[in-house]
């Protein structure tokens, strides 16, 4: 039996951002995953993009796992109406129980902590360290300066030609998405649990 994208990880900002279309991209993808029965993967929060994401998931009947660490667990950042909510010790556990829950990544617009978890991703691909697809939803070219960034790492030899084809790069989260599932379809088995950090 070939293998089915069944969990997704989305790493975004736990702000807004100053457009409303951000929101409605986070909105857009919470729907189309609960649509598609797949589980939704996140931080645990409530506010910005990720209470959007959320909030869309859980009002189309999806199934949302939050991950958060003890210390952002206040009721005014945890959601209160996850399907499940893991408190963790730890920022650093957080990302290595998401990522090992999900059978891929998809990275909607954030800041640094959005970027940190980004390109942790990216580096544990390129290392060999897990073989599940990074995608990025580059919404209103949000992630255009940070591309043309790479290219000119690229460009200087600080990413090898191989490599630069890690990250999967789509304006909506319709195309990625549909990237994305064929990627793992591809694979030809579940890539959960694939993960060798020790």
């Amino acid at each position: 039996m070939r293998a089915q994208l069944a969990t997704v990880c989305v790493f975004c900002g736990s702000c807004a951002g100053k457009r409303p279309e951000y929101a409605q991209t986070a909105r857009a993808l919470g729907e189309l995953l609960a649509q598609r029965g797949i589980t939704l993967v996140y931080g645990g929060g409530h506010v910005g993009l990720m209470g959007a994401l959320a909030d869309a998931a859980i009002a189309a009947g999806g199934r949302v796992v939050g991950v958060i660490p003890q210390h952002l667990m206040q009721p005014e950042v945890a959601h209160q109406r996850l399907a499940e909510l893991r408190v963790v010790d730890s920022m650093h556990t957080r990302k290595r129980m998401m990522a090992e829950r999900a059978d891929a990544f998809i990275v909607l617009p954030g800041g640094y902590g959005t970027f940190e978890e980004m390109f942790e991703m990216i580096t544990w691909l390129q290392l060999q360290l897990h073989a599940k697809p990074v995608g990025l939803v580059n919404c209103l070219g949000y992630f255009d300066h940070l591309l043309a960034f790479l290219r000119h790492a690229a460009a200087e030899g600080f990413i090898r030609p191989q490599h630069w084809d890690l990250l999967i790069v789509e304006s909506t989260p319709q195309r990625l998405l549909e990237r994305i599932s064929a990627h793992v379809l591809a694979v030809g088995r579940r890539p959960r649990g694939d993960l060798r950090l020790s």
